[in-house]
């Protein structure tokens, strides 16, 4: 180390007699002001000599007369200066050969090895270089200089970047060291390719006032400057001030910089860049700074290392902060170091800004609560507060990611300027924060007891002085919410969230041990804050007003957040619940991070005591009136805007406090009942008085700025409010909310918007007479938004029965549906409570019943019992299917629910149940199966109702309509090829609203079916008509999966069950050919089979009469299946012709024949063209059951040969 700094000291003191080319004077070289150079004095003109000869005696590219004139100038200025004379003799020699030679010594050196003393360039010299030099002419003296600066390029480029120091008479005497630099600087104009600027500026910096001459050497190259800095750096090393070669290049750069201050910035952007070379940069920085006049603002010497501490490079970061721990290793540093430069010309900054003026205020205050030994608070002055928190996040991240270690002298300074009180600004609130992080981050710097008690009255003042500091600086997130949060996280003992919130404050992350907050723990839970306190003050602390995303720091809503995880307020029986509630009013979007968190916490401290010792000490819910108070405008009156007193966002937090409530209620409901406690739940009448669906769709258009909470929402939504979450409605939603509405707005008019819902109950009222008016509002409705349309609500729904009447046009009808449909995406429930009660069946002298939500929920088959007219009314019965399905997946949830809710209500008392462990879920489990079972019964009632309205009434069976004909319509269009007539009557029998209504039906059956297949199995096992089944089958896609359980079916030991399961079967055949269908058909031929040998005479009449022409559609869907049926029909027609032997012979003609089709089945193909065989009507003679069954087998062998001949 000595050495080293032996070596710094000749560095500094080789170049100090010589003179340099003023920054003037280089500036005057740049730009080639003739004018300026004129004002040189003779000194500084010798300096640029060489190029200013080569100037006036080279053919210049500029022939520009501007450039003649210059031209004289400088002839003029040279004429009188001696020494241009040597220059000129320079410049006259034969540069060509001088390079051919140098070239030869170039190859001889790198043959030798480079350590011959033979030289091409140079014979044997007689004296020393001195001397030579001295003695030679001009050809000489560029090969001296030659030869000599080669000698030093070959070792730099041996050396591998280890640096040396070489010793050269050439460059080191005084007398001679002005020609020594016209040599050099034409030797490297004439030949540039020899020389190298960059490769002659790296060989300069290992001799003697090579500082020097590198300047010379770049004032007659100006344009170099850049070339020559970027290179020294590039080649130079990572920590300068390590090595002799880095200090000097540091130096050589400084002289450069010097020279050229207005390069000097980017000369530092290089070193950063490049990371080389710390110090230098430093040093540019502390050179710019003693120039810059700036004394209020931040300095750029504390801007540049924040900013290398700081930035987003690790790299930069991690070179910079080795070159602050390298330098503290060294010994005693000196005031040549340029880290011991920096840290001072710190120091000098952060003194400077030292309060000096103290407040009386202030001085009376340390009288009465200070010793007289402690050290008095001063104010800071205004704008001094910006430049002190840059100050005090430049030694924080010095101290923390450099690891610097401040002196007594600096820790002193530092904790003065930290425990002075700015003015009540902004930025006063920030430097304050940042002080007080800093006393946590760096404890050390509070090491005497005076200057613990500094610290203890400083964070008293900022406990008094915080509510002025809010409300004078106007910033909401003051330093008294950091204050109490970091109480709270003290008492909670969570010093990693301390440590978190101190690097957040702070913006960097150092390295904070737990251990060395312990004394600040005892001073904030002891001294300052106890846990009463901080609970105490909470409550009183102001809500944020305006409360978004947009307000960041600490805020009190972090410090609520952490009193209720810790339970705070509960233990000390402190009400929170006001001031939640206010702060859930007073907020707006963007939405703050904190708030779903706040409301999570605060449910759980309402529902979970703070402990098992005493179940009461919890928080009170928000009251419904409260709650109702938010929605108040949404709720009632004919203006839908919601009110300017809550915000969207208001409205929604309660909305998610409210689900997310009763949620956690239900979840916990046995935990509850354990401890004997049962919390309130908000009434149904409170949730039905709450636009949830409207509110949602608000939420949806505000995803950007609701962060989560609309994700949040949509899952409480499809868990406790399943019939709120339909698909169909969120497509609906879609088709409302995209470009056709915007379109619809487009075309909006005043006399749409003028239309109020009197005017249209007026046109309801005279519809008996006209529907003109009636379809004009309603037509101009349609272009309404949604929002816009609920006022219309009561008066559409109440008059819907009027559109049962006859005679109303469709499209009446249809618009209504439509606007109903608009209506159903922003107020559902309260909607289809409307229509419900609108739809009942109107009863002479009889009062209708007003049916409530709960009661839909309850008994969702209240919703089928209407007007029989809607059965017949397509839209009006799309309608009642969408309430329908809507009050099944309530009826699901409100049945969950309510078990959930009286989940110990069977539970035996603890004294019975002691020894019976295991069977105290036993009721539990029953309770269970009745829910599912009343689900079922609830479910398949309606599916049956469903079918039931599918069937023709009397009226129009008497008109002719059945479904069956209806289906067979359908598939003779599609499959047959009939006259053009039967074509027309079969399309004019399908456009009915019978068939419509069908078809309604079926698409809510299969969304059923594929939502619950158990609902399919538990229909089918209960029958319905089979006049329904070509409907159901063909009409409902999901029907193939009773192939599942038909053959449990086909088992059951009720005749009717096994008659409707192969019925079914033989349709399902023939829609789903499947090899699945293949198997259970051939397992119902052969049940027949079995059948046959067991059931008695009547029994067999029964069974077999309806299941016989199912045969044939099985040989029309699975042809292999053709001689099993046949063996088993004539198998039928001899037991049957076995019981009547005895009576009559009358039948043994039918079984001849039977024989002689299954065994001739072509010769009885004419038999199909019998009018009597088509219509399966023969005169059978007799009334004998079996006879009939023997005719019935014959029309069905007939049928399957008529069809196989046919090719059907």
């Amino acid at each position: 180390m000595k050495v080293l700094g032996a070596g710094s000291t000749v560095i500094m003191t080789e170049c100090t007699s010589l003179q340099f080319v003023s920054p003037f004077a280089f500036e005057a070289m740049q730009k080639v002001d003739v004018v300026r150079l004129a004002s040189l004095s003779d000194p500084e003109l010798r300096l640029l000599l060489p190029c200013l000869v080569r100037m006036a005696l080279c053919a210049p590219a500029d022939q520009s007369q501007s450039w003649a004139q210059d031209k004289k100038l400088i002839l003029r200025l040279l004429s009188g200066v001696e020494a241009v004379n040597s220059i000129v003799a320079l410049l006259s020699v034969d540069f060509h050969a001088l390079e051919q030679d140098a070239s030869k010594e170039q190859q001889l050196r790198h043959k030798l090895g480079g350590g011959s003393g033979e030289s091409i360039l140079v014979s044997q010299l007689q004296h020393g270089l001195t001397l030579e030099f001295e003695h030679s002419d001009s050809p000489r003296r560029l090969r001296l200089v030659l030869s000599e600066l080669l000698a030093i390029m070959n070792k730099v480029s041996e050396s591998n970047g280890e640096f040396f120091f070489k010793s050269s008479e050439l460059f080191e005497s005084p007398v001679y060291l002005e020609e020594a630099a016209d040599v050099l600087c034409i030797l490297q104009a004439e030949l540039p390719s020899l020389l190298p600027i960059v490769d002659v500026a790296e060989a300069l910096l290992h001799v003697r006032n090579g500082a020097w001459f590198l300047c010379l050497l770049v004032a007659n190259v100006p344009d170099s400057f850049n070339e020559v800095c970027r290179g020294l750096i590039k080649n130079g090393e990572r920590q300068d001030e390590e090595s002799l070669g880095g200090r000097r290049r540091t130096d050589a750069l400084r002289f450069l910089c010097k020279m050229n201050p207005s390069q000097a910035l980017k000369v530092r952007g290089m070193v950063v860049e490049e990371c080389h070379l710390p110090g230098l940069g430093v040093a540019l920085t502390l050179d710019h700074t003693k120039n810059e006049a700036c004394e209020d603002g931040v300095s750029d010497l504390v801007c540049f290392v924040s900013g290398l501490l700081l930035g987003t490079n690790a790299k930069v970061r991690t070179w910079f902060g080795t070159f602050i721990r390298n330098g503290q290793q060294r010994k005693r540093e000196t005031s040549s170091s340029v880290l011991w430069q920096m840290r001072r010309q710190l120091l000098l900054e952060l003194m400077g800004i030292l309060p000096t003026v103290r407040s009386t205020r202030i001085v009376e205050e340390a009288d009465v609560e200070m010793e007289p030994n402690v050290s008095v608070y001063s104010g800071l002055k205004e704008e001094h507060v910006v430049k002190a928190s840059a100050l005090l996040r430049l030694y924080c991240a010095l101290m923390g990611i450099a690891g610097l270690k401040p002196t007594e002298e600096e820790a002193e300074q530092l904790l003065q300027l930290m425990t002075s009180r700015p003015p009540a600004t902004p930025a006063g609130v920030r430097f304050v924060s940042l002080s007080f992080c800093m006393l946590l981050a760096f404890s050390t710097l509070v090491s005497t007891p005076e200057q613990e008690q500094l610290m203890v009255v400083w964070l008293s003042w900022m406990i008094k002085e915080e509510a002025y500091f809010e409300s004078t600086s106007g910033v909401s997130a003051s330093f008294g919410e950091m204050l109490l949060l970091v109480a709270m996280y003290f008492h909670s003992n969570q010093l990693s969230a301390i440590i978190d919130l101190v690097c957040s404050t702070l913006g960097m992350k150092i390295v904070i041990k737990p251990s060395s907050l312990s004394r600040m723990k005892t001073i904030f839970t002891q001294e300052i804050f106890t846990e009463q306190v901080v609970t105490a003050h909470a409550v009183r602390v102001p809500v944020t007003s305006n409360l978004s995303a947009n307000i960041t720091g600490f805020l009190p809503i972090h410090c609520i957040y952490q009193l209720l995880r810790s339970r705070s307020f509960t233990k000390h029986k402190v009400s929170i619940k006001d001031w939640i509630y206010r702060q859930l009013c007073e907020t707006s979007t963007p939405l703050h991070p904190q708030l779903l968190p706040l409301i999570d916490v605060y449910i759980n401290s309402i529902l979970t005591p703070a402990s098992k010792s005493n179940p009461e000490a919890t928080n009170q819910p928000v009251t419904e009136q409260e709650i109702l108070n938010i929605f108040q405008e949404v709720i009632g009156g004919d203006n839908i805007r919601l009110n300017q007193r809550f915000s969207i966002t208001a409205q929604l937090l309660v909305l998610y406090y409210i689900l997310s409530y009763e949620e956690a209620l239900l979840a916990n409901t046995k935990t509850l009942a354990a401890m004997q406690r049962k919390p309130k739940s908000y009434s149904s009448s409170l949730m039905d008085q709450i636009p949830i669906k409207f509110l949602i769709r608000q939420a949806q258009g505000l995803q950007q700025e609701l962060g989560g909470l609309h994700s949040a929402l949509l899952r409480l939504l499809a868990t406790n409010y399943p019939h709120l979450c339909i698909v169909d409605d969120w497509i609906c939603e879609e088709e409302i909310t995209g470009t056709d509405a915007l379109l619809r707005r487009m075309l909006l008019t005043n006399n749409a918007k003028n239309h109020s819902p009197k005017q249209l109950q007026e046109a309801f009222s005279a519809v008996p007479v006209s529907h003109t008016q009636v379809m004009q509002i309603i037509e101009h409705l349609t272009l309404l938004s949604a929002s816009e349309l609920i006022p219309y609500a009561e008066v559409l729904t109440s008059n819907m029965n009027q559109l049962l009447n006859s005679g109303v046009p469709r499209r009446i009808l249809q618009t209504v549906n439509k606007l109903w449909m608009v209506l159903n995406t922003v107020m559902p429930r309260r909607l289809w409570v409307m229509t419900v009660n609108a739809l009942q069946p109107s009863i002479k002298f009889v009062r209708q019943q007003k049916y409530t939500q709960n009661d839909l929920m309850i008994d969702p088959l209240i919703v089928l019992r209407c007007d029989q007219r809607v059965h017949r009314c397509p839209p009006l019965m799309d309608i009642t299917l969408h309430m329908l399905n809507g009050y099944l997946l309530a009826s699901k949830a409100y049945l969950s629910a309510h078990l959930k809710e009286t989940a110990e209500q069977d539970r035996p008392s603890q004294n019975n149940t002691i020894g019976l462990v295991g069977q105290t879920d036993a009721p539990e489990v029953t309770r269970e199966e009745l829910k599912n079972a009343l689900l079922a019964a609830q479910d398949s009632a309606a599916v049956q109702i469903l079918l039931e309205i599918c069937l023709p009434t009397e009226e129009e069976k008497a008109k002719g309509v059945n479904p069956d004909s209806l289906l067979r319509n359908v598939q003779s269009v599609i499959t047959t090829s009939t006259p053009n007539k039967e074509i027309e009557e079969g399309e004019d029998n399908l456009l009915c609203n019978l068939r419509e209504v069908q078809c309604l039906i079926c698409c809510l059956l299969h969304q059923m079916y594929i939502a619950d297949p158990n609902i399919a199995k538990l229909v089918h096992f209960q029958g319905y008509p089979c006049e329904l089944l070509p409907l159901t089958v063909a009409g409902i896609p999901s029907m193939h999966i009773c192939l599942d359980f038909i053959p449990e079916l086909i088992a059951q030991p009720e005749l009717e069950k096994q008659i409707f399961a192969i019925q079914l079967l033989s349709h399902l055949c023939i829609q789903y050919a499947l090899p699945k269908s293949l198997s259970v058909a051939r397992l119902a031929v052969n049940v027949m089979g079995t059948l046959l040998t067991v059931l008695t005479q009547a029994k067999r009449y029964a069974f077999f009469m309806p299941t016989l022409p199912s045969l044939v559609s099985f040989c029309r869907a699975f042809p292999p299946l053709y001689e099993d049926i046949m063996s088993l029909l004539i198998q039928i027609g001899q037991v049957c012709a076995s019981d009547v032997a005895t009576q009559t012979r009358d039948i043994d003609p039918i079984i001849t024949r039977l024989q002689q089709i299954k065994e001739k089945p072509s010769g009885w193909s004419r038999i199909c063209k019998d009018s009597s065989y088509k219509n399966g009507s023969r005169d059978t003679g007799s009334m004998d059951p079996d006879v009939q069954l023997c005719h019935c087998i014959e029309s069905t062998i007939i049928e399957i040969i008529n069809m196989s001949v046919s090719g059907i």
